[in-house]
């Protein structure tokens, strides 16, 4: 396998009332544009998950599922590269501190943010999508998902 290489183009910064991603310098410039986007993908390392998944462990229960499922059939951290995904809503960008406001996000404070990408509807939206049967009562959009009570999923 290759080794490959990621930068770190800021971090995710929950020490106030807001949710920031702040930049490091040389990739502020990037955010130039992002303002006329009403939502963002951001994509950052779970720095807190130590287990990173060798290729022989790559099947793995869920707090979710009645059934084991392969890595790759969940949203897991612990994974080979525990990249995350995570969309939101933008709430303000700030081009000269090089901050991004944003809703919401599941990551924890000071974890490293690899990339950030304008969520466009015609790439990012499936109409129809398919889902294993046990999702059937999830929300079905990311504004449901704010009044779902996700703790009576993930209470097993």
């Amino acid at each position: 396998m290759n080794e490959m290489k990621l930068n770190e183009i800021g971090k995710i910064d929950l020490t106030e009332d807001v949710i920031k991603i702040s930049l490091h310098p040389s990739y502020r410039n990037g955010l130039q544009g992002l303002e006329g986007y009403s939502h963002v993908n951001i994509l950052w390392w779970s720095h807190d998950c130590n287990n990173a998944l060798s290729p022989l462990n790559m099947v793995t229960s869920t707090p979710y599922s009645p059934d084991d499922m392969g890595v790759f059939a969940t949203r897991s951290p612990e994974r080979p590269n525990p990249i995350a995904l995570t969309t939101t809503e933008i709430l303000h960008v700030d081009l000269d501190k090089g901050l991004l406001v944003v809703s919401w996000i599941d990551a924890n404070e000071g974890s490293s943010v690899v990339d950030i990408k304008p969520y466009i509807p015609c790439l990012d939206r499936v109409e129809i999508p398919k889902t294993p049967s046990y999702l059937a009562s999830w929300p079905i959009s990311l504004e449901d998902s704010a009044e779902f009570d996700w703790a009576s999923v993930f209470s097993h």
